[in-house]
């Protein structure tokens, strides 16, 4: 019977069904690489439908979970497979970009342990977070996950470099700016210097003039006329314009009283997408998350990988002296990178053209925007090759032709 890898691609944060590039150019392009190496196999991709990354990550994992059993049960029987849970004619690699990796991991470990790293998931009353990292793996995986490939995922949280050259570049620019208005300023305020000291000189060159009395009411300006007219504001002036503004709060408060709903929905909406990546400042969950990631590495054999976005040329091109720079290393990354602990294989997938983290991140799947594209493609093919369990492949007794 052949064998069938399943290689089923999760989008991240707002990602959609393009992330991976449009009309699936990336996965197609992947398997393309894959089948001279692969030719025993039945080689398939899916792409997660777009989902709304809101809310519980546990509930995100449990919908993508029985999505994905449905899928592999299908082929399963389009296979004929007569045990698939004991000899499984699928076998699945698990590929997400950015939080996507994150829902790949969960998944992965829910599965071989039927408990998750988020602390809000119960199992049993005992969560991993309460010491149930070391209850006993199951081998007979179903769906079986063969490895977890993540694109720029921060399973280890966001570099922070992400936020502070950020902030760096937007202060330089504020900088430059106010030294522009403060340059203006002076130029303004030297004018009017200038001007009050010739209105000073024009009245010490005048005769003294004796004390006259005030002028009659009918030589007076009118100061309703006056105020009316513009020529000057006055007390009428003064009203009129707390009164404008007066109007104007009042008018925002009832367009808000009146969008309240609207308003509710849009801090509703906020609140649940900050709550399902909350996880990635919670330190001790995306540590254990990996420790996990690695016991199932160890034990069954699953692969683990990373491909981290580094910025290349374009960012050497930027600020040579940077004071962010001096604290966090020339080396610019999406995510924080592991030096010393086991976290799997991370390999660099270097952007030459990204001139910030972010864009690097989110042009990892555009040939155009990504120079590093080809090595990027021929590290993810190489990963999942090595992670292809040698004896489930050579029993695949069918040979597809590419």
């Amino acid at each position: 019977m052949k064998k069938t890898l399943l290689l089923c691609f999760i989008h991240g944060f707002k990602g959609n069904d393009h992330t991976f590039g449009p009309n699936q150019a990336f996965p197609t392009h992947l398997l393309s690489l894959l089948r001279p190496l692969l030719p025993k196999l039945n080689l398939e991709f899916l792409i997660y439908p777009t989902y709304e990354t809101r809310g519980d990550l546990t509930d995100c994992v449990n919908r993508f979970r029985d999505w994905l059993l449905n899928k592999v049960i299908d082929l399963e029987v389009s296979l004929g497979t007569p045990s698939p849970t004991v000899e499984p004619g699928v076998r699945v690699i698990l590929i997400g970009h950015s939080m996507g990796g994150i829902v790949a991991a969960e998944t992965a470990i829910s599965i071989a342990s039927e408990q998750a790293i988020n602390g809000s998931i119960p199992n049993n009353g005992n969560s991993p977070d309460q010491g149930n990292m070391k209850a006993p793996l199951n081998s007979l995986m179903f769906p079986y996950i063969q490895g977890v490939l993540a694109f720029d995922t921060p399973y280890l949280g966001i570099s922070p470099g992400v936020v502070a050259h950020g902030a760096e570049t937007h202060y330089s620019k504020a900088a430059e700016v106010m030294g522009q208005l403060s340059g203006l300023a002076s130029i303004w305020g030297g004018a009017s210097n200038a001007a009050k000291d010739h209105q000073q000189h024009q009245q010490r060159q005048q005769p003294q003039k004796a004390i006259e009395a005030p002028p009659s009411a009918q030589k007076q300006p009118d100061q309703k006329s006056q105020t009316q007219t513009g020529g000057g504001w006055g007390k009428w002036g003064t009203l009129a314009l707390a009164a404008g503004a007066v109007g104007a709060i009042t008018a925002t408060g009832a367009a808000a009283y009146l969008k309240r709903e609207q308003i509710t929905q849009g801090l509703t909406w906020a609140t649940s997408h900050l709550e399902f990546v909350g996880c990635l400042a919670r330190k001790e969950e995306l540590r254990k998350r990996v420790t996990y990631m690695m016991r199932l590495n160890k034990e069954l054999s699953v692969g683990f990988g990373n491909l981290y976005t580094r910025l290349g040329k374009s960012a050497g091109a930027l600020e040579k002296v940077s004071m962010v720079g001096t604290v966090l290393g020339d080396e610019r990354t999406f995510c924080v990178v592991p030096h010393r602990d086991q976290a799997g294989d991370w390999r660099p997938a270097i952007n030459d053209k990204a001139r910030d983290e972010t864009w690097a991140h989110m042009s990892m799947f555009e040939p155009k925007d990504n120079p590093g594209y080809d090595k990027l493609s021929a590290d993810a093919r190489d990963m999942i090759t090595s992670w292809v369990n040698q004896e489930w492949y050579e029993s695949s007794t069918e040979t597809i032709h590419a």
